[in-house]
């Protein structure tokens, strides 16, 4: 049996350019002049762009925006994003564990600035070999994070294959897979058949990729909690889906959340259960919940 690094079929990302959607910001590599199409924008889970399809190339991706990176309230745990808003505006979390930093979701680009920071913090923390997401709305510029930082782990869920044209999976996740000390990926489907989330048991944090929206206040405090097939079309989740969903994430312990967005303290496992309880006992709903009714 060949090893990764014997391999001679070992695979390669396609030679083919890269461009992004400006509607969702996913990324596609396609023979040039590029795509006329947006595979995520046109599935029913993301809205259409008014105006019709826009593309940009790398170069003019990096010229439309600029990269912050920043500690959150979770010690350990960075933001990476940038700025102005481009696509559906993701950001990319980079964790602290005892095997090195692991990546999960990404962020629309990755200025120089951001690559040579997580160079930095690689060679601080341990590197960084382990890069995953929770599904196609929080991959951002995973590609370009495997092309410039080579990690020997990029993972996603089997069932969510078909979205990773642009890179190359190197660790397809069934149902539970641990990517690192107390760092454990679960999949719950629902929003797409691989979703999946990250439960980091030490920090007790769930990054909960869109299994569930957070409403916030505009001191940023969580206020609302809900769950969708389809956000933009207010397509509620099934009871078969939410009965899956409710079976992994009342396992797991945690008091903050961290969607492809946003890290929220203060969301925790019972405010979850809760809120997929009461969807359960009643016809489905994709409609926010005060937090303070669960």
């Amino acid at each position: 049996m060949t090893s990764p690094d014997t391999n001679p079929y070992r695979g390669l990302l396609p030679d083919l350019p890269a461009f992004a959607c400006t509607n969702c910001g996913h990324w596609q590599r396609w023979p040039a002049p590029g795509p006329q199409v947006c595979p995520v924008c046109a599935d029913v889970r993301n809205a259409l762009p008014e105006h019709g399809f826009e593309f940009v190339t790398p170069k003019q991706a990096d010229e439309l925006v600029t990269g912050f990176w920043r500690p959150t309230a979770v010690a350990g745990v960075t933001e990476f994003g940038t700025e102005p808003r481009f696509g559906l505006d993701s950001r990319g979390w980079v964790i602290e564990t005892d095997a090195g930093l692991v990546g999960f979701e990404c962020a629309p680009w990755y200025t120089p600035e951001m690559l040579a920071e997580l160079r930095r913090m690689a060679a601080e923390k341990g590197g960084f070999d382990v890069l995953a997401a929770s599904h196609v709305h929080g991959y951002g510029a995973l590609w370009q994070l495997q092309l410039e930082l080579e990690p020997g782990t990029v993972c996603v869920g089997v069932r969510d294959l078909e979205w990773t044209k642009a890179f190359r999976v190197t660790w397809p996740a069934d149902d539970v897979l641990e990517l690192a000390p107390d760092l454990t990926l679960h999949r719950t489907g629902g929003h797409f058949p691989g979703h999946s989330v990250l439960h980091d048991s030490r920090r007790g944090v769930l990054f909960c990729g869109d299994s569930l929206k957070v409403d916030l206040d505009g001191d940023g405090a969580p206020v609302g909690l809900s769950a969708h097939k389809a956000f933009h079309a207010q397509i509620p989740l099934s009871h078969g889906e939410l009965r899956e969903y409710l079976a992994v994430v009342a396992e797991l312990d945690f008091g903050a959340v961290a969607t492809p967005f946003e890290l929220v303290p203060g969301v925790t496992t019972d405010h979850v259960v809760h809120l997929v309880q009461r969807l359960l006992s009643r016809r489905p709903d994709a409609a926010p919940i005060p937090l303070a009714e669960l």
